[in-house]
Parts: structure tokens; C-alpha cells; sequence
């Protein structure tokens, strides 16, 4: 029996070939999910993630081209193969030079369509049919958020060169751990991964942590240290929180990324050394450099390729599938046989707005555990474990409310209040507009530029 390897979503709107195409893919051992629009395909993106779309080009409603332009915003390391008729060839050629990984011509071969869909797994850095999945090095990773395998198709194609990269997130977000899953699936993956905290360790104690010493080089050196650059060997080297790193330091930080040597302190002699650095911040280093804080051109050395981990409060739907693996490890730690999590327990979970996010969230599990004196997790022994006030998750209206005011509100302030612009902008006509920004009580000429007085 073949193993499923990868899954492929099919977008067409002729139901006889979505079925053909679901045949034979599924005989190449691919997980296949059909749909019949491109808006429906965007519907199911946002639910799972697949590895490759299919998409017919000519459909009504949407077309191909604009259900790749939109997955493209959000899901950019996303590979779309595009099905056309002949006539609409050079349309699919052109789609190729915009991004898109490859076209078919209907009626379309299947060794042609299993070749494509191989080679698109192949440049996303996705196992195809020929060998084990291979997601080993992501597993510490729980997740079931859309966002957040967005962010991990981006770290396995990074994964495969030796760009640097810089990880932006909340405190506690997880950060160390995308930066070791992007080691696992490198080259270097059988080096070692050195982590040091920027923010944690006093300036002068800093360089030498990171470059070494000799023997005698300050008070205290009694023996030479390598420091974590040459410990790291081939390997990667994880600086985290560099934005809090000190000037003097980063001058001698991009140095060592220009060179490729360190120079231990008290040292004459360079060392050669050749890592990969990750580094992460959860500051705006824009401003830090606005600010003089943090340097220009180092920034552009470590920010080669940037990835965004979302704070837990974007993606809720993992706080279920979190909570769960947290109990399960911690009751197996602490001996408990705990069964799992009562429902009203789990709501008071999810309506929380985790400001400390994944780690929070893992301290109040194992507070939970280690104080449970039953099988099932009681609301009372979260609500108990989580400081500060209780959030809530909005309803579905007051969630829409909020995004029309503040999506008519943008429209105006691009449009300087200009009624007609803005309501092309939204396509809706001049009256039904109005409608919505009396709803609102926004009135345009809030957004109308002030006019500067006479001198």
C-alpha cells in the first residue's frame, strides 16, 4: 500500500476532470482535496495546508491567475500549477514568468502531471512519492494554523541554503524553536546548534561568549575559551534577542559576518570559522536604527530572509491541540493519569489572550497538572493558573463590526475623505456606502486634509 506523501489541492470547475485528475493522483500516492472554485480553494486553504495546488486558469467566478495572486500575499512558498486549454497557452506561459511553478495542457498526460507535481514539491523543499515524508525536522512544532505553515514552508525552503535569517515574534512565541527546525532541515543538521540569549548576558562577559579569550586576557581568564562561534563548528549559531545586543558588540558582530574569523580577546591570531547565523528579536529594529540603537548595515547582514511568527492570540485554533500535548507530556512527568481537558476548562483556554503566548500557555498547563486531584482538567485550576485579567473572544458580529469600521476608516484616510474614490475603492456604489459609514459614524470629512493657516 503506498503511503500518503504530500497533499495536492485540485481547483477546477468541470467535475469531471476534478474526478479524473483526483484518480490519478491519488494512484501516484498523493493526498488529493477536490473543489469546484477558486473561491472554495481559499475557503479550504484556510482550514489546511496543502503542498501543491492545482488550478484550472479559465473559471467562472474567479479565475486562476487571481486565486494565485491571492495565495501569493499570504502563502508566497505556496507552488500552483496552472491546467489550460490550448488556446490559452501563451496566457500560461506568461503566468509562469509571474511566479507560477508550472503549467499543463489539456488534455493532459498523467506521467506529465505526476512529473509537474514532483517538481514543485522538489523546489518547495516537500518529499514527493519516491521516499518516507519527511517533517522530522519540525516535529517539536505543533500546529494545525494555517498561518503558521506558512511560515514553516517559508523556513523549509530556507532551510536549504545558508542565507541568514532573522525570526521576528513575541516574547515566548517560539522563536528558538522555528531557528532549531530550520537547523534540523539544513545541510548543517549533523553540527551542532549553539543558542545564546543577547539580552542576557552582560556586555563584557558578551564578546567573550560569543569570540572566546586567551589565558590571562582579563581577570578571571585562567584557561583559553573558544567561545560559541568556534563551538558551533560547521553548525548554526541561534542569536536571540539580537536587538538588544550593544553597540560596540555589533560593530564587532559584522566583522565576524564580513571576515568570516573571530578574533578571541587578548588574541593576535584570527580564527576562520564557518557557520550559519539565525538571529530573532521581538523588537522593531527599524526603529532601533531610526534610534541609532542598532546598526544599519548589520541589520542588512542578519536580515537576508525575514519569517514573522504570529503571537498565539492570531492563531487560536492551536490552543486546543497545545493544551492537549502540554498535558499529555507533563501528566506522563508528574505520574499523573490525567484523561484530558473539560470542555468548559478548554473555553477558558481559548478565550484567554496569552500575552506571554505558547510559553504562557505551557506554564499554566503545568500548574494545572501538578495541582489536578482529578483525571479531567477543571476551569478552577486554569482560571487559577492564568494571571492578570481574562480575555475574550469577540462574537461573530461584534468581530465584523469592527473590521468594517476600521477597513472604511483606512479607505478614507488613503482617499483624504474623498466619498466616490472611496467607495470605487470597495466597489460599491456612492449610496450604499454612505449607508455604511452612517452605520459607523464616520463622517468623511474627519479624513479631509487641514488646511494650513494664512501667515
Amino acid at each position: 500500500m503506498t503511503t500518503l506523501k504530500s497533499k495536492i489541492l485540485l481547483v477546477d470547475d468541470d467535475p469531471d476532470l476534478l474526478r479524473l485528475l483526483s484518480i490519478r493522483l491519488q494512484g501516484g500516492g498523493y493526498g488529493v482535496t477536490a473543489v469546484e472554485s477558486a473561491e472554495a480553494a481559499l475557503s479550504q486553504i484556510a482550514v489546511s495546508s496543502p503542498d501543491v495546488v492545482i488550478t484550472d486558469l479559465r473559471m467562472g467566478g474567479m479565475d486562476g491567475m487571481a486565486l494565485f495572486e491571492s495565495l501569493q500575499k499570504k502563502h508566497p512558498a505556496l507552488p500552483v500549477i496552472i491546467l489550460t486549454a490550448h488556446g490559452t497557452i501563451p496566457d500560461a506561459v506568461a503566468a509562469t514568468q509571474r511566479g507560477v511553478s508550472g503549467y499543463l495542457t489539456k488534455p493532459f498526460d498523467g506521467k506529465a502531471l505526476i512529473d509537474q507535481v514532483e517538481k514543485a514539491l522538489q523546489f518547495g523543499g516537500k518529499p514527493g512519492t519516491d521516499g518516507a515524508p519527511d517533517n522530522a525536522w519540525r516535529t517539536e512544532i505543533i500546529t494545525r494554523s494555517p498561518d503558521m505553515e506558512a511560515v514553516l514552508a517559508k523556513a523549509r525552503l530556507v532551510a536549504s541554503s545558508d542565507a541568514s535569517v532573522m525570526i521576528f515574534g513575541e516574547s515566548g512565541s517560539g522563536k528558538e524553536m522555528l531557528a532549531r527546525a530550520i537547523h534540523k532541515a539544513s545541510a548543517r543538521a549533523g553540527q551542532p546548534f549553539v543558542a545564546v540569549n543577547c539580552g542576557a548576558i552582560p556586555e563584557q562577559l558578551l564578546e567573550s561568549e560569543l569570540f572566546g579569550h586567551v589565558k590571562g586576557a582579563f581577570t578571571g581568564a585562567a584557561s583559553d575559551y573558544k567561545g560559541l562561534f568556534q563551538a558551533a563548528g560547521h553548525g548554526t549559531v541561534f542569536l536571540d534577542e539580537i536587538g538588544d545586543m550593544p553597540l560596540p558588540l555589533q560593530v564587532k558582530l559584522l566583522r565576524v559576518l564580513q571576515e568570516r574569523e573571530v578574533r578571541p580577546i587578548g588574541s593576535t591570531q584570527s580564527v576562520k570559522v564557518d557557520v550559519r547565523i539565525i538571529s530573532a528579536t521581538h523588537r522593531n529594529l527599524e526603529d532601533a536604527i531610526k534610534a541609532g540603537s542598532f546598526r544599519e548595515d548589520l541589520y542588512y547582514r542578519l536580515h537576508v530572509v525575514a519569517l514573522s511568527l504570529p503571537p498565539l492570540s492570531q492563531r487560536r485554533e492551536d490552543i486546543p491541540v497545545l493544551a492537549n500535548h502540554f498535558l499529555k507530556t507533563l501528566a506522563a512527568r508528574y505520574g499523573k493519569p490525567l484523561n484530558g481537558v473539560a470542555q468548559d476548562a478548554m473555553e477558558v483556554l481559548v478565550r484567554h489572550t496569552w500575552p506571554g503566548n505558547v510559553r504562557e500557555l505551557y506554564n499554566v498547563v503545568e500548574q494545572a497538572v501538578a495541582l489536578a486531584t482529578t483525571p479531567i482538567i477543571t476551569p478552577g485550576l486554569l482560571e487559577s493558573a492564568i494571571r492578570g485579567e481574562m480575555g475574550d473572544l469577540s462574537s461573530f458580529e461584534s468581530a465584523r463590526f469592527e473590521f468594517e469600521r476600521d477597513y472604511l476608516a483606512k479607505l478614507l484616510k488613503i482617499t483624504n475623505g474623498n466619498v466616490t474614490q472611496a467607495a470605487r475603492l470597495a466597489k460599491r456604489n456612492r449610496t450604499e456606502f454612505y449607508k455604511l459609514l452612517q452605520r459607523h459614524h464616520l463622517n468623511p470629512s474627519m479624513f479631509k486634509p487641514v488646511a494650513e493657516l494664512p501667515r
